[in-house]
């Protein structure tokens, strides 16, 4: 990167607070998409902060458009921009085709209630037919928040309430767990990407959560190692030690035995490097947060914070 000229040039250019303004990207993804990707090439100011040209936002927000629509920024950091204009036309076109209802989030609200109807009467081929339908129209990255989070958690509101029996709650999260894992291994992983091992803990016996995590992880560019469920700290520690993770995300779903799951979150985040970032979601994890937070643990409940979390931690590939 070379200083900058003069300054009156660099009044022509811009901070990353205002880059972050004007694409909607946060200022730790834009240094992530800079160090891993070199999705663009900022100058530096004399006092060696970073400046971006118009040029830099156009391509920035271009890049931002064509990863929420389910593409890796892997796969298309190193596009030039009329290729990246080209994917934005054709994604543009094909919403139109779409033609999505006024009203998306009654939609989705739709599919979900749908889809627990379903269910309920443990159809599991006009479930399945559902959500894979409801994947192919949002993209990916929309299908894992706005369809399979909330349904997961009407699956376990209506659990826990008794208005679900056992056989409808294993219908409904087996069948999402495998359209969510055929998913997270459908992404083929690049040389050198980061690493993230992907788990629930000891007891916990919820897989799909674990599953989500490891779908949004591959979308967004890294390497998934997805052990399943109910694996005690140790091997969860020694997986992340062997595969040089950066990230080891465990899902808590539903907490049934409050000092158990403690001590094997405390064991976990004592074996594991303090280099590596140890993040627990699920709504088992934010009844927890306070206890989880002081042992080191970072508590993210949502696919968009989750994102946030795995950007800030990925450090240079």
């Amino acid at each position: 990167m070379k200083a900058l000229p003069n300054s009156d040039w660099l009044d022509k250019r811009h901070p990353i607070a205002v880059v972050a303004e004007r694409t909607g990207l946060t200022q730790d993804v834009l240094r992530v998409w800079e160090r891993r990707y070199t999705a663009v090439e900022p100058d530096r100011g004399s006092g060696g902060q970073r400046v971006y040209s118009d040029a830099d936002i156009a391509r920035l927000t271009m890049l931002n458009a064509v990863t929420r629509v389910g593409r890796s920024i892997g796969q298309v950091a190193s596009l030039p921009d009329d290729a990246l204009a080209a994917l934005l036309e054709e994604d543009s076109g094909a919403r139109e085709q779409r033609a999505a209802p006024p009203d998306a989030s009654a939609a989705t609200r739709h599919t979900v209630e749908t889809a627990l109807a379903h269910a309920r009467a443990l159809d599991t081929t006009a479930l399945d037919e559902i959500l894979r339908r409801a994947a192919a129209m949002h993209g990916i990255s929309n299908f894992l928040e706005l369809v399979a989070v909330p349904l997961l958690r009407r699956v376990g509101d209506e659990w826990h309430a008794g208005r679900l029996a056992p056989a409808q709650e294993h219908v409904a999260t087996s069948v999402l767990h495998d359209i969510v894992a055929e998913t997270m291994r459908g992404f083929t992983q690049r040389n050198g990407a980061p690493r993230i091992v992907v788990a629930t803990p000891a007891g916990e016996r919820h897989a799909i959560g674990a599953a989500l995590v490891g779908a949004a992880a591959a979308v967004d560019g890294w390497s998934v190692l997805y052990l399943g469920a109910d694996l005690p700290a140790n091997d969860i520690a020694e997986a992340a030690r062997v595969s040089r993770a950066r990230v080891v995300a465990v899902s808590i779903v539903f907490v049934q035995h409050r000092e158990n799951l403690l001590n094997e979150m405390r064991e976990l985040r004592t074996r594991i490097p303090k280099g590596v970032v140890l993040i627990a979601g699920g709504a088992g994890a934010g009844s927890l947060r306070t206890e989880l937070t002081a042992l080191g643990v970072r508590v993210e409940t949502s696919v968009p914070a989750l994102l946030e979390a795995l950007a800030e931690s990925g450090g240079e590939a």
